[in-house]
């Protein structure tokens, strides 16, 4: 069996803080040409992204691809709408998860997985501000433990 090479090229840290993870999905990206070049050059924005769901297809939008600097006529645009690739029984757990009040379908990282583009998105239910406080705190205790217990060694 192979190893697979991940190589990572864009990811959405603030999702985690501002949401609740409840799952997590694999997809795949249809993408043209002067997009995968310019993701292989590792330039990508996922923090504004969104997943919505339309006639059974799953849409990726508002993801930041920047034009490929050597792309002529071909080019892409930065900041178009990009189909999914998910199993149909993906896309209902999905779109079941949406119907739910407060859940949502967040991008959390852009990757390479043995030459193919692939997405982690996530089914997430939004934190108010005094979970993202508690999330914070906890944290902070986390490392505190941690420098406590190196300090003693």
């Amino acid at each position: 069996m192979a190893k697979e090479s991940l190589k990572v090229v864009a990811s959405n840290r603030s999702a985690r803080h501002d949401y609740f993870i409840d799952d997590t999905f694999e997809a795949g990206l249809v993408l043209m040409g002067t997009e995968v070049k310019a993701l292989r050059m590792g330039r990508a924005t996922i923090g504004d992204g969104y997943v919505y769901i339309e006639h059974g297809e799953a849409w990726l939008d508002n993801i930041y691809i920047p034009e490929y600097t050597q792309g002529t006529w071909t080019n892409h645009s930065p900041r178009r709408k990009r189909k999914l690739l998910l199993h149909h029984h993906e896309i209902e757990q999905l779109l079941h998860g949406t119907r739910e009040k407060g859940h949502t379908i967040v991008p959390l990282r852009l990757y390479f997985v043995d030459g193919r583009a692939k997405i982690e998105i996530a089914l997430a239910r939004g934190k108010k501000l005094y979970d993202k406080r508690q999330t914070l705190r906890e944290r902070q205790d986390a490392r505190d433990a941690e420098r406590a217990m190196n300090a003693r060694r």
